[in-house]
């Protein structure tokens, strides 16, 4: 092998560590939630009225159902109304994704700036229950969950899109 195989070799491999702990490259800036309503002894309820909150906007959705929500370093803030029962609040706490990590170890922390100001250095759970009656906090390093697939009806059409209210921006 020659010096210029070698150094080819070796820009590559620099490329893709770097390209790999990024998460502005490797992830999107929304990530998709489940929402799910239940009383405090754990009947589920349908049809709540959810709001999901950070830094980035407000989404609105109709429990149970899939909400895509802009990731962020701050926490999600949800809480669902439905007439006859008490208002459920949960706190779902935001923690740093691999990609952050490797920003930091491999990219001098360039790369790392970049995805906490953009939130895609960021993950939620996965699953939101939500307790009418009752407040709670959630942390992703408890969750085990894999992402909630968008559901499909017949059509191909996303089911939540029917329920699943108009996107605002805080920004």
């Amino acid at each position: 092998m020659n010096a210029h195989s070698v150094s080819k070799i070796l820009a590559l491999i620099v490329v893709l560590a770097l390209a790999s702990g990024c998460a502005t490259i490797t992830s999107s800036e929304m990530q998709p939630v489940m929402v799910t309503t239940q009383t405090t002894d754990g009947q589920p309820v349908e049809k709540a009225d959810c709001s999901l909150k950070n830094d980035f906007g407000s989404w609105q959705i109709i429990s149970p159902g899939v909400a895509s929500v802009r990731r962020s370093s701050s926490d999600l803030m949800v809480e669902c109304k439905k007439e006859g029962y008490p208002d459920g609040f949960l706190r779902a706490i935001s923690r740093a994704a691999g990609g952050m990590w490797g920003n930091i170890i491999l990219g001098g922390g360039i790369g790392a700036i970049i995805d906490h100001n953009k939130g895609t250095g960021y993950n939620y759970p996965n699953d939101l229950p939500v307790k009418l009656g009752a407040s709670k906090t959630i942390d992703k390093r408890d969750d085990k969950s894999d992402p909630p697939k968008d559901a499909k009806n017949e059509n191909g059409q996303d089911k939540n899109d029917s329920e699943e209210k108009k996107f605002t921006s805080d920004q």
